[in-house]
């Protein structure tokens, strides 16, 4: 778990995990005797000529994917351009701008494009979406900005994420673009080198000018200060600095000292706080708009439906005012008006911005629905007021029963949707409100303690841990020994012991014993922070199902608009021309009203929302479920694909073995004492991350009196992967590794050594050769166990119809040993990391959807090339970068759980569209009156729109079920127990 306070999908030199991943053909081969580069990911900006369509881009795209190391390509031909990101071990910029050329269009590389940090990524908040149209086409702006290289917008998160060239583009200038389409926007962090912070000051807004310029000099004299912004009026003044040179903590006692305590200041609420406040603000909007619109709505309902049936109420009501205009309709066309025209602004309002921006949403249905009967009211009642003869109809409750409970549905969707991110609400309120900050003098000593805001801790600080408290940063200990319960972020249910060194992580509890902890990660760099903003970006990135929704929401809106008007006409016509009975006509309406209410109700019962919230709802809800129970998964595609996964392929060195290995016999072959022997092994592999390697050299300590020895240099150190170490020390060449790694080097291995490594393999040690001036030194034997369960979930696997297979570059008698303890059939030993991602090659191309279930950096090779790839969450920073899923608990079990997750959140996804685009498909027949002519049943145009404000709550309730997940019953059963190491010499 410690590995993951270095998540380097939010690293500022890369964008992290996208989706889709493509899935390259081939992957090259190492040099010999080299070594496996770490897979940074680097980005390529390229003009590309000769696109004359979207045809010509996916063509461009198509040939750029097929290239090994590519990790995403984006082409956009209205800009003529192409962005890669890609994996600089794999491929290089020239070839993949030869790969261009080869496809018949010419390409140049960009000058300056094409590095880490040339890529940003910042999140804005964004008010004023309504429907997938305006994601949609917020999307489209965004991504035709010069500069921006991908953009998405989340519908149920109401948020964007935007990648850009800082060089090209601004995140200020991203915001005005987002205003200018008609949103309102608001950032909300930036991968930029520097850190923001407001802070509230009480005093600032009556302040004399010299004092706000006094303020603003002691905080601009700070070191790492770059910019401060003071609004005086507001109290508010907002800080970027450099957080590896100061914090907010030196800007409060800046502010404090200068005003001799007339200032007091206090950090503004976090992000969480300020987007729980918008979403409360809104959800109190929609609810007093709806409340108003009772008070003016149900006395429209009661004259026009009910009143007119009680003797004495219908006189009054019927009373003529103007010729034929009645008491009734006045009453009822002023009751209507604050409706339509002060309660529905926000409607009206958010037409106009949608068709400002050559689009058209939900909004513009409702506007044209409700204006239509309105003003048709209006037309009859002036036209009554102005005739003796003309007896008119007014649809006045259409107008306003449709706005009232479009309001009602807006205000439980916006509920029900709130409800989607309680699991990252959860995450955040792990974080306490206090930390005990401790004074040291200069030898270290305790000289006091103050209780402070725990968002003021700042890097080197030492804050005291008392027992039940909270840690409040991600550190290490300095003074002290407990146990501390790392359940809520590992999902590890026992407590983990800690003393002086031990890593502590911000959110866990202390149980017993007091701790000192000096803080090293704070605020949006903790473990905490990361995991968070790991479960945001995954609800943030769309799964390959929801193009769907994306393509029918350009044409949906047009559409319905159509086939609204072609329903008036159809039935206008029809009656016009007696094609049906004047009996079909009710009384209260004639054949063009009893039309418009047809076109009415088309309108206003389609709901694009419904087909835009069935997808992302259900992410939202199944990542932060994963979340809470100890399963990353970084975005929709990780979802889409891990359901459909038949096969898995394990690693076997820390995912099915524990990944601590012990050594258990030493055998040595020349007059050497064990200490001289382990003394040139150790010098050799300390340089090496294997956990064989530490696992020498940890077994070596024992020959030593030191707790943290130094042992000799290694010279000309070269680490094989998947092989073994090579270097000289004391000038001697020492080769520790197998047997394939002597034979490369032309080393004999005596009968004996054979005979020792073929006696281990039979007992599932792996046998380790030594080599010193190229004679066999010795031979060690090393025992890693089989993690609790494994077998248990190799059967349940097994039983859920999914193929497991075992890729290892261990032995074959070891590897053979391994599996056959577990139940795995296949295997596949010595295997290199370019050999394990041909095999998930192999498997791809034989039809399986391959999962990758691996630990180290010679796992990411097939991590990146499987189409699911699973990191355990105690290896290294490398394979939880590469993979898609994260295992934080390192338990096997949570792969079946990722599985069934993924399973249950892609049969909700099916069963909201299966809602989303039945309700519509039915729908809409039937409020164009499909049924009228054999039934007589007609949809009025208010019940249509409360059906389409119920469609996309009904769609939302429906994801939020996942909460009540439960990973499956089977796993119960498996008893997990804990491991005892214990090695002999």
């Amino acid at each position: 778990m410690a590995k993951l306070l270095a998540l380097s999908c939010w690293r500022n030199e890369g964008w992290g995990n996208l989706s889709p991943r493509p899935h390259y053909p081939s992957m090259p081969k190492y040099p010999k005797g080299g070594t496996v580069d770490e897979l940074s990911e680097s980005t390529a900006l390229l003009s590309v000529v000769g696109m004359s369509c979207a045809a010509c881009a996916g063509s461009v795209e198509k040939a750029v994917k097929r290239l090994p190391g590519i990790r995403e390509a984006a082409v956009d031909v209205l800009n003529n351009r192409a962005h890669v990101i890609f994996f600089p071990s794999f491929v290089n910029e020239e070839t993949i701008r030869e790969a261009i050329e080869d496809a018949g269009f010419e390409a140049a590389l960009l000058a300056g494009a094409t590095h880490d940090k040339s890529v940003q990524v910042c999140r804005i908040q964004i008010k004023g979406m309504t429907c997938t149209s305006c994601s949609s086409t917020l999307e489209s702006v965004l991504q035709a900005i010069h500069g921006v290289l991908e953009a998405r917008v989340g519908l149920a998160t109401e948020e964007a994420q935007v990648h850009y060239n800082p060089n090209l583009v601004t995140h200020n200038q991203i915001l005005q673009a987002i205003e200018d389409s008609g949103f309102e926007a608001e950032l909300i962090s930036s991968s930029e080198d520097f850190s923001t912070i407001d802070l509230h000051v009480e005093g600032a807004a009556t302040a004399t000018d010299d004092s706000v310029k006094l303020i603003q000099d002691s905080l601009q004299a700070l070191p790492g200060v770059l910019v401060v912004d003071i609004t005086a009026e507001l109290n508010k003044i907002s800080v970027s600095y450099k957080p590896d040179m100061t914090g907010p903590r030196n800007f409060i006692n800046a502010i404090e000292e200068t005003g001799h305590g007339n200032f007091k200041a206090k950090i503004y609420p976090t992000e969480e706080g300020q987007k729980d406040s918008h979403r409360r603000e809104e959800t109190r909007e929609y609810y007093r708009s709806f409340l108003w619109s009772l008070v003016f709505t149900v006395p429209v309902f009661l004259t026009s439906m009910v009143l007119m049936y009680v003797p004495g109420i219908k006189d009054l009501l019927d009373a003529k005012l103007v010729n034929m205009l009645t008491v009734g309709e006045v009453a009822r066309w002023v009751l209507a008006t604050p409706v339509q025209f002060v309660l529905g602004w926000r409607f009206y309002y958010g037409s106009y911005k949608s068709l400002r921006r050559g689009s058209a949403n939900m909004d513009v249905l409702i506007a044209l629905g409700t204006n239509a009967a309105y003003f048709y009211s209006v037309y009859s009642v002036l036209r009554a007021a102005t005739s003796r003869h003309f007896e008119g109809n007014d649809f006045f409750e259409t107008s306003a029963m449709l706005i009232s409970f479009i309001l009602l549905g807006k205000y439980l969707e916006i509920l029900a949707k709130g409800k989607t991110s309680d699991a990252i609400a959860k995450l955040m309120n792990l974080t306490p409100d206090t930390a005990v900050l401790l004074s040291l003098d200069g030898d270290g000593n305790v000289v006091g303690e103050e209780e402070i805001d725990s968002r003021l801790v700042q890097k080197n600080d030492v804050i005291k841990v008392v027992p039940g408290a909270k840690v409040a940063s991600d550190g290490f200990v300095v003074w002290g020994q407990s146990h501390v319960n790392e359940s809520m972020i590992t999902g590890e249910a026992r407590p983990v012991a800690k003393r002086k060194g031990d890593a502590v992580i911000g959110g866990t509890v202390n149980e017993n014993g007091v701790l000192h902890v000096k803080a090293t990660k704070v605020g949006s760099e903790s473990a905490l922070s990361q995991i968070v903003r790991l479960v945001e970006s995954a609800q943030m990135a769309k799964a390959p199902v929801q193009k769907l929704a994306d393509r029918i929401s350009k044409y949906f809106v047009p559409l319905v608009i159509v086939i609204s008007f072609t329903t008036w006409l159809a039935w206008f016509l029809a009656g016009r021309f007696h094609a049906y009975p004047k009996s079909w006509i009710p009384s209260s309406m004639d054949g063009f009203e009893l039309a418009l209410q047809f076109g009415i109700s088309v309108m206003v019962i389609a709901c694009p929302c419904a087909l835009g919230l069935a997808t992302p709802t259900a992410v939202m809800v199944g990542t932060g479920v994963g979340a809470s129970q100890g399963v990353l998964i970084k975005g929709g595609q990780a979802l889409e694909s891990a359901h459909k996964v038949n096969c898995i392929v394990f690693d076997k060195t820390g995912t099915l073995t524990v990944g601590k290995p012990v050594i258990v016999k030493t055998e040595l072959l020349t007059k050497m004492v064990p200490q001289e022997f382990y003394e040139l092994v150790a010098a050799a592999e300390v340089n090496s991350e294997h956990p064989l390697a530490k696992a020498i050299v940890e077994y070596a300590k024992r020959f030593r009196d030191e707790e943290n020895p130094s042992w000799p240099e290694a010279r000309d150190f070269v680490s094989i992967t998947g092989h073994g170490v090579k270097a000289t020390v004391h000038n001697k060449e020492i080769i520790v590794g197998n047997k394939s790694l002597l034979a490369d080097h032309n080393i004999a291995i005596p009968v004996v050594a054979e005979d020792i490594l073929a006696e281990a393999e039979k007992t599932a040690q792996t046998g380790i050769l030594v080599s010193i001036n190229g004679k066999v030194a010795g031979v060690l034997a090393v025992s890693d166990p089989l993690k609790p369960g494994a077998q248990e979930v190799i059967s349940i696997l097994k039983s859920m119809k999914i193929r497991s297979i075992m890729v290892t570059g261990d032995n074959f008698g070891t590897a053979s040993s391994i599996a056959r303890e577990v139940g795995i059939e296949s295997v596949i030993a010595e295997a290199k990391p370019d050999q394990k991602a041909e095999k998930v090659k192999d498997l791809q191309a034989s039809g399986h959807t391959v999962a990758m279930v691996g630990d180290g950096i010679n796992d990411s090779p097939a991590l990146v090339a499987a189409d699911v790839g699973m990191a355990i969450g105690a290896g290294t920073d490398i394979a939880i970068e590469a993979a898609d899923i994260v295992l934080m608990k390192s338990n096997l079990e949570d792969v079946i759980t990722a599985i069934d997750l993924s399973r249950k959140t892609f049969s909700r996804i099916r069963l909201n569209y299966f809602w989303a685009l039945g309700y519509n498909l039915l729908g809409i027949p039937i409020a164009a009156g499909a049924l009228f002519p054999f039934t007589r049943f007609r949809l009025p145009p208010w019940i249509a729109g409360a059906a389409m404000a119920a469609s996309s709550v009904s769609v939302v309730c429906c994801s939020l079920l996942l909460k009540y997940y439960r990973r499956p019953k089977k796993l119960d059963n498996l008893e997990i127990r804990g491991i005892r190491i214990e090695s002999v010499i």
